[in-house]
């Protein structure tokens, strides 16, 4: 198997995850701006290949939902595939630096919080899954 075959079957493996889990993929800016401006609260999850996205953010952006309050939307791009669609999710990210993975907690189209990478790399998936429960009982 090809090195390019390998990484479209982690790529497309990480995709399902998250649909799977009940998030729509934005793939194009035109697609994050249409579900960014919604209002009420949106959970955008930056997804990515690295090990601490497969093991412990993606696994974190399905636990998190077995929470009383969740998000009214919840959405995904994906950094280093769809480039475009990233980076106008990440233009709406006011004050934070690009990060992947992450989790930005949306409000009628404003940034209310974020779950950095460096949160994500220094927890477990469990830890990861009650900042954002506890994100989720604040602002839902």
């Amino acid at each position: 198997m090809s090195f390019n075959l390998f990484m479209q079957d982690i790529v497309d493996q990480a995709r399902k995850e998250m649909r799977d889990s009940g998030y729509k993929e934005l793939k194009t800016p035109e697609e994050v701006d249409d579900a960014l401006k919604q209002k009420g609260t949106t959970l955008v999850m930056v997804n990515s290949t690295c090990g601490c996205a497969g093991g412990v953010a993606r696994p974190a952006a399905y636990y998190s939902l077995q929470n009383d309050k969740k998000p009214d939307h919840l959405v995904t791009v994906f950094a280093g595939q769809d480039r475009e669609a990233t980076e106008q999710a990440r233009s709406y990210f006011t004050g934070y630096p690009p990060s992947s993975p992450s989790f930005a907690l949306m409000k009628d189209g404003q940034i209310v919080d974020m779950v950095e990478r460096a949160d994500i790399e220094s927890s477990d998936t469990q830890e990861v899954a009650q900042k954002l429960q506890e994100l989720f009982n604040q602002h839902c």
